[in-house]
């Protein structure tokens, strides 16, 4: 089955990547990198990882916005900062 992990997007971009769904847990996506790399996992199908393009794509740009408002938040805080 194909996925796209968006567990890294902000860092490593979308990954999509070939896995399964885990039998013990319907929310996690099981996937392997490359040969002879142990199997990771991705939980929370819509948060993690996506069964579409589209929604990988919706999520990555939601965590972009939340980067953004995180860090102009940060950039106030340290503006407001007065050293005497």
């Amino acid at each position: 089955m194909k996925a796209w992990i968006t567990k890294y997007a902000l860092t490593k971009g979308i990954i999509e990547i070939e896995g399964r769904i885990s039998d013990n847990f319907p929310s996690m996506f099981c996937f392997k990198r490359g040969v002879g790399y142990y199997e990771e996992t991705a939980h929370g199908e819509g948060k993690d990882w996506h069964r579409t393009k589209e929604s990988a794509l919706a999520r990555a740009e939601e965590m972009r916005i939340a980067k953004l408002k995180s860090l102009d938040k940060q950039m106030k805080k340290i503006a407001a900062l007065k050293f005497e």
